[in-house]
């Protein structure tokens, strides 16, 4: 290990460079192309003018909305609330001095590219938020040397959900999703939730220096340096109205009614900021906002982005895209935002209505992050099928490799099947330059992990193929190897020595699942991949399958660190073989241990009843801090 660096890591939309042009879309998009041809989402197109994007967005909004509104049954409609006062003062700062110690860092995707997590550590000190109260361990003297309440600060915090940290520095941004907020005064309103970020000062004793506040949802955030770029997902504030009686025919001409009555602010998202005793309000320009061709004026995506080296949070450098993502991946110089294609429509019979087409696949952006700011925009594309998560796109070599799933894996004929594309940007369009496909027939994807020129791919149904692909040249790739063996891997973590490690479910034959399983794999040979050994723990299950920053991998010892139920499991893995260290448990009804990180030779949980100091090699409990 090195001294005071990170290590372990294996590895947000942002703003744009405006174009010119406004022209409308069609209603419907053509199909996609094949290898070789642009992709169905070229440039993102900006407006001219505000009326402009108000006829845009009144257009698309319309021609989506039905009889119940935006397809999920819900009215939209919420007032932005007031942002709360940021707390003042300063501190000295005692632990800044102190030596960092070798140090683990969250499990990421890609290096350079940090992720928002639960629990953030810089071998000095150990910051995680639990139940709205953030607090700082010491590791070297294992002791609380500081917390804070930010329920003062914002006191509908003790609602929200759980928090998640970025750390640079003395500074610490705690990004949370606060509500839902049901606003009474619209019948039928749909419950709304607001992202709600943090600045704290961890210099001595800590204190909050900014805060920020937007209606929507926080999709997620990267950190590259100081700057971090977070995304967040808005709807536009129209109060439908609520018909007990009447036809779809004559709700969906009331809902277009208000669509066409609803002013440009509806769309466009508002925010407050504080810093200190300073408070800000604004709203996302017309100028910052941009649409793809394929479009449905039901969401918006914008893109903050911060500083975190300075002493405020500011108004976050917004901008704004009508598109919907729910699927972030960065790396040191690059930011993706990929989402469902929106569902196409067409004009429905006589007296409203409209008929529509499913999801036509998955549209990327591409973003340059390789300097500090605003992030510049590149190029946008479209593949066919949806994604499993972040990890079924990589970037290597100036090109974009994207696994993805298409049709149907139910039913006694499922038409499903897997493809891994290969892109490049040209001329601001993602250009589809190859793809392998029918990987898993009547499966779907499970896991995939990018390694360079290779990808390896789980799919599963009833049996799990581990197939081995070859992407060295991006107008070929081909499948070189497949391993076929009951069960399957939601999690594939790399390993020295060619091998990787895969975190999913047992099952037999038939697809039943049999319980956690953890499998080495040796796919140095990429014709011939094997299997050299597997941990099974029968009717268990590891939040690792939806929760890949609950693992941990220490590389020159070989521990392994991954929930299982309530506790977590402590393994070490050899060049051949897993094998058994023990168990770490929160005493007390602490619910899960939901965190492993190291910092020296001390291995810590975290859980929201306190922090475990153990030994890593016997799982011998060391001390506890409990939370009080």
């Amino acid at each position: 290990m090195t001294r005071g660096a990170p290590i372990f890591a294996v590895g947000t939309l942002a703003a744009l460079t405006l174009l010119g042009g406004s022209a409308i879309p069609a209603a419907v998009p053509p199909d996609p192309p094949g290898p070789g041809s642009p992709t169905a989402a070229p440039v993102l197109v900006s407006y001219d003018s505000c009326a402009e994007a108000l006829a845009g967005l009144r257009a698309a909004a319309a021609a989506s909305v039905g009889p119940w509104g935006f397809g999920d049954g819900w009215r939209t409609g919420a007032a932005f609330s007031e942002a709360a006062k940021g707390a003042s003062g300063s501190r000295a700062s005692a632990q800044s001095a102190q030596p960092a110690q070798e140090h683990s860092t969250t499990n990421v995707h890609e290096a350079g590219a940090d992720e928002p997590d639960l629990v953030k550590t810089d071998g000095r000190r150990i910051v995680t938020v639990t139940r709205g109260v953030l607090r700082v361990v010491d590791p070297a003297a294992r002791r609380e040397t500081g917390r804070l309440d930010l329920t003062r600060t914002m006191p509908e915090l003790s609602w929200g959900e759980q928090a998640s940290l970025l750390l640079h520095g003395d500074r610490a941004l705690v990004l949370t999703q606060v509500g839902p907020e049901m606003q009474p005064a619209t019948r039928g309103a749909r419950p709304r939730t607001t992202p709600r970020l943090i600045l704290v000062d961890l210099a001595g004793t800590p204190r909050v220096v900014g805060t920020y506040r937007m209606d929507g949802n926080l999709v997620d955030a990267r950190q590259t340096g100081s700057t971090a770029r977070v995304v967040v997902r808005t709807g536009p504030r129209l109060a439908f109205p609520y018909a007990e009686r009447g036809t779809d025919a004559t709700r969906t001409a009331a809902n277009r009614a208000v669509i066409a009555a609803a002013g440009v602010e509806a769309w466009l998202p508002a925010y407050e900021w504080t810093a200190g005793a300073e408070r800000h309000a604004g709203r996302v320009g017309c100028d910052r906002l941009s649409r793809p061709p394929a479009w449905s004026g039901t969401t918006m995506l914008t893109v903050l982005s911060f500083d975190l080296g300075r002493d405020r949070l500011g108004d976050g450098d917004p901008v704004s895209v009508a598109a919907d993502a729910t699927t972030v991946y960065g790396t040191g110089t690059s930011l993706y935002l990929a989402g469902e294609r929106p569902e196409t429509t067409r004009p429905g019979p006589p007296g409203g209505g409209v008929r529509r087409r499913g999801p036509q696949g998955t549209e990327i952006h591409r973003f340059d992050t390789g300097a500090p700011g605003r992030p510049r925009y590149v190029a946008s594309g479209s593949v066919p099928g949806s994604l499993v998560n972040q990890y079924a796109l990589s970037e290597w070599q100036g090109h974009l490799r994207v696994a993805t799933t298409t049709g149907e894996t139910w039913g006694a004929r499922p038409t499903s099947e897997s493809a891994v594309h290969v892109l490049r940007p040209d001329g601001g369009t993602l250009v589809r330059t190859g793809a392998v496909t029918g990987l898993g027939p009547g499966e779907r994807i499970y896991s995939v992990r990018f390694l360079g020129g290779s990808a390896y791919v789980v799919t599963f149904r009833l049996t799990d193929p581990l197939y081995a692909v070859d992407l060295t040249d991006p107008t070929a790739p081909r499948v070189t190897g497949e391993l076929k063996i009951t069960g399957y891997s939601a999690y594939l973590h790399p390993l020295p020595e060619g091998r990787l490690l895969g975190v999913g479910q047992e099952a037999d034959r038939r697809g039943r699942t049999q319980g956690l399983q953890v499998s080495l794999f040796d796919v140095r040979d990429p014709a011939r991949p094997s299997r050299l050994d597997q941990w099974h723990v029968p009717r268990a299950y590891s939040a690792l399958e939806h929760d890949t920053h609950a693992f941990l991998h220490h590389p020159e010892t070989g521990l392994v660190a991954l929930p299982v139920g309530d506790d977590v499991r402590l393994l070490r893995v050899s060049g051949t073989d897993i094998g058994e260290v023990g168990t770490v448990s929160h005493t007390g009804p602490s619910g899960p241990v939901l965190r492993s990180l190291l910092v020296g030779d001390v291995l810590w949980t975290v859980s929201a009843a306190g922090l475990r100091a153990t030994d890593p090699a016997t799982a011998r409990s060391l001390d506890w801090l409990p939370v009080t």
